[in-house]
């Protein structure tokens, strides 16, 4: 009497091969049991052996979606990429030494600030939609706690800046440093105050900020003042703070015209710092000759530049630079003022026909001299008009 089992699969071992895979069917003759080969499946992928070994081990196969129920999908990729990239960077060492709430929560608001940015309250509820808030374990916080690690990071301010100056500045570097401002919406801050917006929002209320970074434009330092403070004004005590709070002794402070005023200039010669800063449009006048003379160098296509020295006799050495591209930008914004001037305005045609007549200004391409609004001086952004540095 011959009795039959259930098929299965066999591995034959091949020396420095891949096994041979055999079905085969087990059935017992008397007292003695047999193999019977049914099939060579070597020919098969590994994942399709599989599948049959498990039909054969009696197991229901199909679709993966008939067996799964989706409830939920959350985006996690970007999630991932700014987690991978503070810890890189040392970013949780270097908000705080030791694990703690709020610094969880801080490295949790920098990653959402990153990622989708919103307000505390927003923050909060967006954080659920993705999977950042079970990746930072902040699930249950709320705006309230929000607010407190912001305020447990201001107390932090400054063993952060400086770590990020011992990270990022070196003793005679350059520290580019310039102000702007963002309007308040609010009426209780004491900062906010009535001053030069560069957001356009006229008649509102704003607060002053200085950033303070190293020659490729990574941030080492913040400060807040009052929204009616002068460019000029943050200079002074940003390079006492810099080098009294972080250790920078030697520093070359990088700024653009806002920054310069007689008493800026009188310190740092005074104290011996050297500075690369920005000029105003009326120096041009000192440079006519510079200016008229052929004797430019060509940093890139469009934009030159000439060296000379200072017209009172004195140490510091001044750039002269002129853009083709920064000339033909200030000739639209000219020709566009122009056309929108209102037929019969005689007053300011005059000006305006007085100011295309001058001869200098012709010959030398005016318009293509401004000094520059931004602090790179490494880059010599076109648009400078002049610059000035210590020896």
């Amino acid at each position: 009497m011959t009795y039959h089992v259930v098929m299965h699969i066999d591995a034959v071992p091949n020396r420095g091969s891949r096994p041979t895979y055999l079905l085969r069917e087990s059935y017992r003759e008397g007292a003695r049991v047999r193999k019977r080969t049914l099939a060579n499946l070597s020919a098969l992928s590994d994942a399709q052996i599989h599948a049959i070994r498990a039909v054969l081990g009696g197991e229901q196969l199909g679709p993966v979606a008939e067996h799964f129920a989706v409830l939920a999908s959350r985006p996690h990729g970007a999630v991932q990429a700014v987690r991978v990239a503070m810890q890189r960077l040392g970013f949780e060492a270097l908000v705080g030494a030791r694990r703690s709430p709020m610094r969880t929560l801080v490295c949790a608001m920098v990653a959402a600030r990153i990622v989708a940015p919103h307000t505390k309250l927003g923050t909060t509820r967006w954080w659920h939609s993705s999977t950042l808030a079970e990746e930072f374990a902040v699930t249950e916080a709320d705006a309230d706690d929000l607010y407190a690690a912001m305020d447990w990071l201001l107390e932090r301010q400054e063993p952060i800046q400086k770590k990020l100056a011992a990270r990022h500045l070196r003793a005679g570097g350059l520290v580019l440093y310039d102000l702007s401002s963002s309007y308040f919406e609010g009426s209780c801050c004491p900062l906010a105050k009535i001053g030069y917006n560069r957001d356009g929002k006229r008649g509102m209320l704003q607060v002053n900020y200085g950033l303070a970074t190293d020659a490729r434009g990574c941030p080492v330092a913040v400060s807040v003042h009052e929204g009616n403070v002068a460019d000029s004004q943050t200079l002074l005590p940003e390079i006492k703070r810099l080098r009294g709070q972080c250790g920078i002794s030697e520093l070359v402070m990088v700024g653009d015209r806002g920054m310069v005023s007689a008493e800026n200039i009188a310190f740092l010669k005074r104290s011996g710092r050297r500075y690369i800063v920005g000029t105003p449009k009326s120096m041009l006048r000192q440079f006519e000759r510079e200016l008229l003379a052929e004797d430019w160098r060509t940093i890139r296509e469009g934009l030159e530049v000439k060296i000379c020295p200072s017209p009172d006799g004195g140490k510091e050495t001044y750039i002269l630079c002129r853009s083709r591209d920064r000339r033909e930008k200030e000739k639209a914004m000219h020709e566009r003022f122009s056309a929108r001037m209102p037929n019969g305005d005689t007053t300011s045609g005059v000006r305006i026909r007085a100011s295309t007549a001058s001869p200098t200004s012709r010959r030398r391409g005016r318009g293509s001299w401004r000094a520059s609004s931004s602090s790179r001086a490494s880059c010599m952004s076109p648009g400078w008009a002049s610059t000035r540095s210590s020896p």
